[in-house]
């Protein structure tokens, strides 16, 4: 669906209350049907990327319901062996969160089936779950040698020493999973930071699972001594999803917005920090402990942007929230730089190329780099027709920069937002 966005003269103004975290609720939903006993999870979000779980859990014989009104999700446990195999290939949509903690389940779970999506995601790399979990024992293969569809078979589990190339929560979690079912300790570390949702919320549920201690990064999992306890549990407000709303904010004159109860786990506050060394005016009030994350309300005002500078641990702490920070560069005062963000051009689409030339095409100066770019800001003139590259993150950045261009911007496949927040054309009036 095309749609065609004007410049928004109201500021944004009040508070929202946004679904659940993305990531929480993958992670969530199917450590619930690892579980033993029903878990219940409130503020579940409810968008492509995790209906996309759902169908695959309920293939693998998970029973579960969906409140969609009021968001609350509750699951039947099987128990980490007791997945049924599934009568045809898992499809994960273009969700490859679905995709890689799904291999690590099913891994552990010794439970044989097929792993496959979405064009988009037959087409990334998955290498780096595969090659990994071979060395634990896998029985699986890949398509073209690193692709889906992934087909595995039952095999036992060892127990590695494995140093991840890229810091990557996905592909931790993946192997975090699978060590539940190893025949000893895994050992997991990585060059940098990388969010610890998996950690946190395996070892709230009995699993010994830990980080590594500083300065190393990475965890340890012990393979499971007793059944993994249910949960009963809200989630926090997703940050990437409200870090398009944040940006929104910062742009619109006037704008003084209170975002409620939105994850601040450290490993995700990257986008805060670089918003901030731009000149963002933002603070987080009410913090508190949910479910063992972090939680805020995040105040948002408008504030003039300056250049800054983006490299080092701090692209993996925002790794999500690239697009949106984009559309803040091109409207500061100076020279954004970003380096050290090749990982963009492994999502749902290249973020680095796709932004690149939408950005360019609307009169933005930019200049793409192989791992990062440099945005020449101070305004965008708009004026043009953009495409969104089948990518969620994309197709919400372009809006942001419609809603503050100086003509009309059109973007092709807008509708794919509904992958990860289905209210935001409502939110922003669009």
């Amino acid at each position: 669906m095309d749609k065609t966005i004007s410049r928004r003269a109201e500021p944004l103004v009040g508070e929202y209350f946004p679904q659940g975290d993305k990531s929480l609720s993958h992670r969530a939903l199917l450590f619930a049907a690892l579980a033993e006993g029903t878990s219940v999870i409130r503020r579940f979000l409810v968008g492509g990327v995790t209906r996309a779980m759902l169908r695959c859990l309920r293939q693998l014989g998970v029973d579960w319901t969906l409140d969609e009104d009021a968001h609350v999700l509750t699951v039947r446990g099987r128990g980490l062996h007791g997945f049924r195999p599934p009568g045809a290939p898992l499809d994960c949509g273009n969700s490859a969160t679905t995709l890689r903690l799904l291999a690590g389940a099913v891994a552990a779970a010794g439970v044989p089936c097929t792993l496959t999506g979405s064009a988009g995601l037959c087409r990334r790399p998955m290498g780096r779950i595969v090659e990994p979990l071979r060395l634990m024992g896998a029985d699986v293969s890949a398509a073209a040698g690193d692709r889906a569809p992934l087909v595995f078979r039952p095999a036992p589990l060892h127990a590695v020493a494995y140093a991840l190339p890229v810091a990557s929560a996905q592909v931790k979690s993946c192997l975090l999973l699978a060590a539940l079912a190893a025949d000893g300790p895994t050992a997991l570390t990585e060059p940098g930071p990388s969010r610890d949702h998996t950690e946190r919320m395996l070892a709230a549920m009995g699993a010994a699972v830990r980080p590594l201690g500083a300065p190393a990064h990475g965890a340890v999992a012990l393979p499971l001594a007793a059944p993994l306890r249910p949960l009963d549990l809200e989630l926090p407000g997703d940050i990437s999803s409200a870090a398009f709303l944040i940006v929104a904010a910062t742009l619109l004159p006037g704008s003084d917005l209170t975002l409620r109860r939105i994850g601040v786990n450290p490993t995700r506050t990257g986008i805060l920090d670089a918003l901030r060394a731009m000149g963002a005016d933002i603070a987080l009030l009410n913090e508190e402990t949910l479910a063992g994350e972090p939680v805020a309300d995040i105040r948002v005002r408008h504030a003039a942007l300056r250049g800054t500078v983006v490299s080092g641990d701090l692209v993996v702490r925002m790794i999500d929230e690239f697009p949106a920070f984009m559309v803040a560069a091109a409207c500061a005062k100076g020279v954004t730089t970003v380096r050290e963000a090749a990982e963009l051009r492994t999502k749902e689409s290249d973020r680095i190329a796709g932004m690149a030339a939408n950005l360019a095409a609307v009169g933005v100066e930019i200049e793409e780099e192989p791992d990062g770019f440099d945005i020449f800001g101070g305004a965008i003139p708009g004026g043009a027709a953009v495409d969104a590259h089948g990518d969620h993150r994309v197709a919400m950045s372009l809006a942001l920069a419609a809603l503050v261009a100086e003509r009309p911007i059109t973007i092709a496949g807008f509708d794919i937002l509904a992958e990860s927040f289905p209210d935001f054309p409502a939110v922003l009036g669009l």
